[in-house]
């Protein structure tokens, strides 16, 4: 779901003279690219993605689920790092392209603020793993791609921005730069009365600010350094100031505190990787909220999964120059197939479902054009499962600073849309406001895709609406009326 686009790249190096089987098996030679290219582009793929091994663990820790549970945080972090390791050199093995994978924020997000609300953690990555399940079943009997062509590319890139402002509001919330105000009207604010004023919020500001001059500058690896500078810099003023959590263990409140975790350097660096969450899995949310409700849940994750990848892997196959002209690139299916396999393995993890990285772009800037980038991008995932000690030192309100980040360069896609339409901009607007305004991905899409049908076809373009997409607008319609659709139906 989430980095920056390289618009100069290096010339590539001379072809690969490596032959054997690894040379024809990934295609290096034929493909202009060498093993010395692979190896920098996979590098630098790890270096922009791998603040997600922090990021991660800080937005599903955050979810307090119905029974009043929690991810443990290191737990988090060596599951985040495990399956990203392992889908990603799954996807390069398989696919043979150089698309690495972690954990979505979308989702990710989706499943701390809203799903756990209703469900366990367990029940939670449960219906993660049915999401793989189905998307798997889709790309394998081609209905997935079929999908994707019913839905108008307009709204496609209308929910990738929706996506970005929403995690651009709760980076603004966890970093208490927006508070909520208590009041009917206004019900949010700026930072403690109007101000920003206390010592984490202007931590974020100044990482917000120092990140985003380094993406400005292309700077590879510019969130991980934003991240690592800000860290830095809350450290050295913890040390000095010893302000403390912002939720004392006797339920005070110290608003000058820190959010989620104080940033202090940790006993030990290096520690064996806690899988303990691997397997934690539950079909039981289907008897909690009802079946109607879970499968709701299902469709919402299938649809924020489904667009947001098969988009991202179009514009990266793009970008390393392996798309014709109908965007297609090679092996599609084995790469469609993989990619749910990525949901079901985060879910089974439960690390929330992973799919491809928009970040990739910056590898195959550097000159990446097959899979094996993702074996070298694999690897140094794997390995940094045995640092997530470190994480713990990572303030909320830093990490908040690259949700913002990847919020605004997610936001970007709006430039891909034409509003002139009036049918097409109120749907497209629908989608973008309502994800952050009622903090929810899934009525966003929902009103997105309703909007659309119902606009649309009332204003004489009727024919031009797939039958599927029709389908689905009803089937967020129900969603929007579950509850009283639940009671009819249990009454």
């Amino acid at each position: 779901m989430t980095a920056t686009e390289t618009e100069h790249r290096p010339e590539p190096e001379s072809p690969s003279r490596a032959g054997g089987a690894l040379d024809r098996y990934f295609e290096i030679t034929k493909r202009g690219s060498s093993i010395s290219a692979e190896v920098r582009g996979g590098i630098v793929t790890f270096v922009t993605m791998a603040y997600i091994v922090i990021l991660n663990p800080i937005i599903l820790s955050s979810g307090t689920d119905v029974a009043g549970d929690n991810l443990d945080f290191a737990q988090v972090a060596a599951v985040t790092g495990l399956t990203a390791g392992v889908m990603t050199i799954l996807f390069g093995v398989v696919a043979r392209l150089p698309f690495a994978f972690a954990a979505g924020l979308g989702i990710n997000s989706f499943l701390a603020v809203s799903v756990v609300g209703q469900v366990t953690w367990p029940e939670a990555m449960g219906l993660v793993l049915i999401n793989g399940l189905v998307i798997v079943l889709l790309a394998a009997t081609g209905l997935r791609r079929l999908i994707f062509e019913a839905v108008p590319m307009q709204l496609k890139l209308a929910i990738t921005v929706g996506i970005g402002l929403f995690i651009a509001f709760i980076g603004f919330v966890d970093a208490g730069f927006v508070t909520a105000t208590g009041a009917a009207s206004p019900p949010v604010g700026l930072g403690v009365d109007g101000s920003v004023s206390t010592i984490p919020t202007l931590v974020f500001v100044a990482t917000l600010l120092a990140t985003g001059v380094l993406v400005a500058l292309r700077v590879k690896g510019g969130i991980l350094i934003g991240l690592l500078s800000g860290t830095v810099l809350a450290l050295v003023l913890e040390s000095i100031l010893d302000l403390g959590p912002k939720a004392g263990a006797d339920g005070t409140v110290n608003p000058e505190g820190w959010g989620l975790s104080v940033p202090e350097l940790p006993a030990q660096w290096v520690s064996l990787p806690d899988l303990s969450l691997v397997g934690q899995v539950s079909l039981g949310s289907f008897e909690r909220i009802g079946v109607l409700a879970a499968l709701m849940l299902v469709f919402t994750l299938v649809f924020t999964n489904f667009f947001d990848a098969l988009g991202t892997m179009t514009g990266l196959s793009k970008e390393a120059g392996l798309a014709d002209a109908k965007g297609d690139f090679p092996r599609l299916r084995s790469a469609l197939v993989v990619e749910g396999v990525g949901a079901v393995a985060g879910g089974f993890t439960s690390s929330s479902s992973n799919t491809v990285f928009i970040e990739s772009g910056s590898g195959i800037g550097e000159g990446a054009r097959t899979g094996l980038a993702n074996l070298v991008t694999g690897v140094l995932f794997l390995l940094a499962m045995f640092l997530t000690p470190l994480t713990s030192i990572v303030p909320s309100e830093v990490a908040a600073a690259a949700l913002v980040i990847v919020g605004a360069l997610m936001m970007s896609q709006i430039r891909g849309i034409d509003l002139s339409d009036f049918s097409v901009l109120l749907p497209v607007f629908l989608t973008v406001t309502v994800m952050p305004l009622t903090y929810s991905i899934a009525n966003g899409i929902g009103a997105g895709f309703v909007s659309w049908v119902v606009v649309r076809a009332l204003s004489g373009k009727a024919r031009e609406i797939s039958p599927l997409l029709w389908i689905v607008a009803v089937g967020f319609v129900i969603y929007f009326t579950r509850g009283p659709v639940e009671t009819l139906i249990a009454g």
